[in-house]
């Protein structure tokens, strides 16, 4: 089974280091364009992309085609100017950037990886103009004024940083890893060919509560009532984020209960965590214990996720109606063979949920690390324990 332990020194050394360098001035206060030279990308011809080329042209959504030509020679950092304007790109490779990015290299003694990192302090999309396409203009982007630590300095903070952008993609390659043997495990042990299951309507073995929008009057963000979720908008990962409240519920989803889309987008999955008010663009699905097993149904709806738009009416906006759930053929194992299938689909399951929570905890050590290694300080100081 995947593993789900991360090589947690990084982590542990950016935490104790990441705020202990001893400063013995204040760092200048330069503008970007004093920095880095800013150019702008140019558009690729037709017959310049290919599907196996040896560099990537760069669009403000990252990597758009393949190609053997580049505009630039080395290390750049590639800037969205039109369409997702602000995004950021730090490339090593020789690559391409099209007519919708900047482009940028150093002009002085400066580490363009730390120019990387600190520009994502300056929350450059909200620096766009938003009329039309959201663009961003080379003038704005070269008059950001910025504090510039000594290159020593510069260099410890993005080795700092590297360390756990390191774990950050070590842990993201895990989750996916996790989610290919969710998925290969998901379809062996839920497939029926050749086992004999007998196959039961959902109805015969469950309860289906089809939700209803209560009084709009009753909404609230203040914890008022049941926790409230009308659609795919409020899913999670396993289970539903709340956002929303209701002090008058008229459908109500017990723990544990699955939830299923039911208006467009049809089909998504989630369990319910806490007694809930559910709108109509969800219903609820509880397993008659005593028959079947309720993890097991829901990875059985997991596995058919995908498939439900076909099962679905309307001609303006997809629905699942009541009729096709209560009809939903469900094959069913018998209980102990349940139970067997719910331990190693939930097995996995566990892992990828450890794994998603040491993804939050690597994202908060990033954010606090680079906010306080890009803060002017005020004085001469030490902050932190000493390098250990």
């Amino acid at each position: 089974m995947v593993g789900s332990a991360i090589d947690w020194r990084c982590y542990n050394s950016a935490r104790r280091n990441h705020f202990s360098f001893t400063f013995m001035t204040t760092w200048p206060t330069k503008k970007l364009g004093e920095i880095i030279e800013i150019s702008y990308g140019k558009g690729l011809p037709k017959d310049s992309r290919i599907d196996s080329g040896k560099y990537f042209a760069y669009g403000s959504n990252g990597p758009v085609y393949s190609t053997d030509k580049s505009l630039t020679n080395g290390e750049t950092i590639v800037i969205g100017r039109k369409g997702t304007a602000g995004a950021l790109y730090f490339i090593s490779d020789p690559c391409w950037p099209i007519d919708t990015t900047f482009f940028a290299k150093p002009k002085s003694d400066v580490s363009l990886k730390f120019v990387y990192y600190l520009l994502q302090t300056k929350k450059l999309p909200s620096r766009a103009i938003v009329t039309g396409v959201p663009g961003i203009n080379r003038t704005t982007l070269s008059n950001i004024h910025v504090h510039l630590p000594p290159l020593q300095i510069q260099k410890q903070i993005v080795e700092r940083l590297d360390k756990i952008v390191e774990a950050q993609k070590l842990n993201d390659g895990l989750i996916q890893k996790t989610d290919e043997l969710f998925q290969s495990l998901l379809h062996k042990e839920l497939n029926p060919a050749g086992k004999n299951w007998e196959v039961k309507k959902l109805d015969e073995i469950a309860k289906i509560i089809m939700g209803q929008s209560p009084p709009s009057t009753s909404y609230n963000e203040s914890g008022n009532g049941l926790p409230f979720f009308q659609g795919k908008a409020d899913f999670g990962d396993l289970y539903p984020n709340t956002v929303k409240y209701c002090s008058a519920p008229s459908r109500i989803a017990e723990p544990e209960d699955i939830l299923i889309s039911v208006r467009a987008p049809v089909g998504d999955i989630n369990l319910t965590k806490d007694k809930s008010c559910i709108g109509r663009g969800l219903a609820a699905i509880r397993g008659n214990n005593k028959i079947v097993e309720q993890m097991l149904l829901y990875f059985l709806f997991k596995k058919n996720e995908k498939n439900w738009q076909r099962q679905s009416t309307g001609s303006t906006f997809a629905a699942i109606t009541k009729d096709k759930l209560t009809d939903y053929k469900i094959p069913m194992p018998p209980l102990d063979i349940q139970k067997q299938i719910v331990a190693k689909l939930s097995a996995v399951q566990d892992c990828k949920t450890k794994l998603l929570a040491q993804r939050a905890k690597l994202k908060e050590l990033f954010d606090s690390v680079l906010n306080k290694s890009m803060t002017q300080p005020s004085r001469k100081a030490t902050a932190g324990k000493e390098n250990e």
